[in-house]
């Protein structure tokens, strides 16, 4: 969408946009966002952009409470709440690595509200700083931006949108309450067998959060990251129990688990930190052009500028920066007792904060933020910042191996959540310049979603920890008297590797061979042309979590492929113009319940969590009694036939959808046979 473009409020007209209403519905729903996203991305590793879910609740929120909401409300309010979405994916990647390393026991609030702070403040300046260029003047395209300007629109015009993720808020929420609150059923289905001296293993996440992640990131997506749990924890760890023998455990699934934890999950971290370097790597044109552009002056004229072009005063954003820099030098000092490298973190800080906002904003616009690297960007910061500080804390200070791992994370923190909230910044910008938004009000809104986001994380991170302990490895240092084999315990993907990386180059913890060896497959990936990132989370995961994943894709492939059907009649290379709007109807839907879904699981979990803090047992206050592993798995199966009842709502009319399966399932084992056939040459 060109940038020239006439925005949908003229630059004449002034509507109502950051009111007093907006202020506090924005905030409640920043908390509701940030919650939900922590959760999610502790418990899987993945996080979802909040912007569109957060645009139709703001709908339903405000248009029900009051009758002269303007859509630059609404625009306000998901700004506000998708920027504490994007905070908490730079915070729960890094802050929880110090419970991995064991440098922290428990959440410390302070420190963490300081992190999300500075961090979330340098990247929102950094961005304000470069809207001007990547939106007005280059006009990126950022298809996110774009999609959630058309929820606004088609809110502000009439639509039924809202309606389906308020159901799916509700249907979400329940779900979660049943499974983790009352624990009706079990939240995993797995058994393990032996066989040929080895050991087969199956199982599966009942999450209908993790279904809809399968579903918003596609069947491409999704079977990679499957590809990546059934390589690490279908092949690998049999492989490794073969030669080296399986552990001693009262069950064989523990043994699984014990040997992925203690082996597999470092071949993961060789991989995802080739593909993380790759990835930047592989996108350096795109990094340069950006940068270069960052970095040369406009050349527009200095003029009185319509309401739609007026941002933050510039020379108050350059001078907040160095106001960041220098607190964040201060918090350095105050943290690692060093004034040399609290210097150079600050520095360093600054200059690399920079290069990350300008990277990640001008990427977003390219391919949007949800295909930004960001676990890239913080892999490469990371390995960055370790070496910035074995020369100047280890080679010069000679400073103890614990103060040199807790100086590297708190740098690395802070750029990484620098890095994370500025895609989505320039994406929710872009929004506000197609709908006619006053970008500084906008931007304010920013700032005090950033804050919102900052203050919450904390207090959510240390709920979470105390409810379920944050990652396996921070349990097994410090279990929950009530889950002494932490079968509960989130997984945080990201953190994990981060601790192991940190503790491998000071420490000399790190699992060598297996890094290796996911370095080598990581090469063998990229030769192969496959999304390394993709398949590195999935060998970092157990398999049960990429099954629903994959439920979700397959789910999304059979709907966009039974639009095509409808419309054309038959299946086709390259479908119609009139076949491909509607699988974006269907698409556009199914995305819609999924972000319904995912919020309604994701906060019930946290309130779920609440109630485990305050010691509060549903299950046994009611007297209730966990179903079994089939009656469990029908229950989920029930969810998800009412996600694609509801998704299916948005499909032209034709045939049944099981006819439709039976079709597009032919189909697709056709071109299967047809890829394995040689060639002629």
């Amino acid at each position: 969408m060109s940038g020239t473009q006439e925005p949908y409020i003229s630059a004449n007209e002034s509507p109502k946009e950051l009111t007093l209403r907006v202020i506090l519905v924005g905030i409640v729903l920043g908390v509701l966002m940030t919650a939900a996203n922590a959760y999610l991305g502790l418990y899987a590793g993945m996080t979802v952009s909040a912007s569109i879910p957060a645009a139709v609740m703001s709908m339903i929120i405000l248009r029900s409470l009051f009758k002269d909401v303007s859509i630059l409300e609404n625009n306000s309010v998901q700004t506000m709440a998708s920027a504490g979405e994007s905070l908490a994916a730079g915070v729960i990647f890094t802050v929880p690595a110090l419970l991995v390393m064991n440098l922290w026991t428990s959440i410390q609030w302070l420190d963490t509200l300081i992190i999300a702070t500075l961090g979330g403040l340098l990247g929102t300046m950094f961005t304000i700083a470069l809207r001007r260029l990547f939106i007005v003047e280059e006009a990126l395209p950022y298809p996110e931006g774009v999609a959630c300007r058309e929820v606004l629109v088609a809110g502000e015009e009439g639509g039924d949108g809202a309606l389906a993720i308020l159901y799916a808020l509700a249907i979400g929420g329940i779900y979660g309450l049943m499974v983790k609150g009352f624990e009706i059923t079990h939240h995993t289905v797995e058994g393990a067998v032996e066989f040929m001296s080895t050991r087969l293993y199956a199982g599966m996440d009942l999450s209908i959060a993790l279904l809809s992640v399968g579903y918003i990131v596609g069947i491409r997506i999704a079977s990679f990251i499957f590809f990546g749990g059934v390589l690490g924890f279908a092949i690998l760890v049999p492989m490794y129990g073969l030669i080296y023998g399986w552990p001693a455990t009262e069950h064989l699934v523990d043994g699984f688990y014990l040997i992925w934890a203690n082996q597999v999950r470092y071949v993961g971290v060789g991989t995802m930190v080739v593909g993380g370097v790759y990835t930047l790597w592989s996108m350096r044109k795109t990094i340069i052009t950006g940068l270069s552009k960052a970095f040369v002056k406009s050349d527009s004229e200095d003029r009185e500028l319509p309401r739609t072009e007026q941002d933050l005063p510039m020379p108050k954003v350059f001078l907040a920066c160095i106001v960041l820099v220098v607190l964040t030098f201060f918090f350095y000092w105050w943290s690692t007792s060093s004034f040399i490298l609290a210097l150079a973190g600050a520095l360093f800080l600054g200059l690399v904060s920079f290069f990350f906002a300008a990277v990640a904003g001008y990427i977003a616009g390219v391919v949007g933020s949800s295909n930004s690297p960001v676990s890239g960007m913080t892999i490469a910061a990371l390995l960055f910042t370790v070496g910035l500080v074995w020369v100047i804390g280890d080679l010069m200070l000679n400073m103890e191996t614990r103060d040199l791992m807790m100086a590297t994370m708190l740098i690395a923190a802070i750029v990484a959540t620098s890095a994370a909230i500025a895609g989505d910044v320039m994406q929710d910008l872009k929004t506000g310049h197609m709908l006619g938004a006053t970008p500084r009000k906008q931007q304010v809104a920013e700032i005090i979603g950033v804050l919102t986001g900052a203050i919450i994380i904390g207090p959510v991170l240390s709920l979470l920890h105390g409810a379920f302990r944050i990652s396996q490895t921070a349990c097994q240092l410090n279990p929950l008297p009530s889950d002494p084999m932490c079968d509960k315990a989130l997984m945080a993907p990201q953190a994990e590797l981060f601790g192991a990386i940190v503790q491998g180059a000071f420490g000399g913890g790190l699992n060598l061979q297996m890094v290796i060896l996911g370095a080598a497959i990581a090469v063998v990936l990229i030769r192969l042309k496959m999304p390394v990132m993709s398949v590195a989370i999935g060998i970092y995961l157990p398999l049960g979590l990429s099954v629903p994943i994959m439920v979700g894709g397959i789910l999304s492939h059979i709907l966009l492929r039974s639009a095509h059907l409808r419309v054309d009649g038959a299946l086709r290379e390259k479908p119609s113009p009139k076949a491909i709007e509607a699988a974006k109807e269907v698409e556009n839907r199914g995305v819609l319940i999924g972000a319904g879904f995912i919020a309604g699981e994701s906060i019930m979990g946290v309130l779920i969590a609440v109630l485990i803090v305050a010691k509060i047992d549903l299950p046994k206050i009611f007297s209730i009694s966990t179903l079994g592993n089939m009656y469990s798995l029908l229950f989920f199966a029930w969810f998800a036939g009412v996600f694609v009842w509801l998704a299916t709502r948005a499909l032209p009319k034709g045939n049944s959808l099981a006819g439709d399966s039976v079709v597009i399932a032919s189909d697709a084992i056709g071109q299967l046979m047809q890829s394995l056939k040689p060639k002629r040459k």
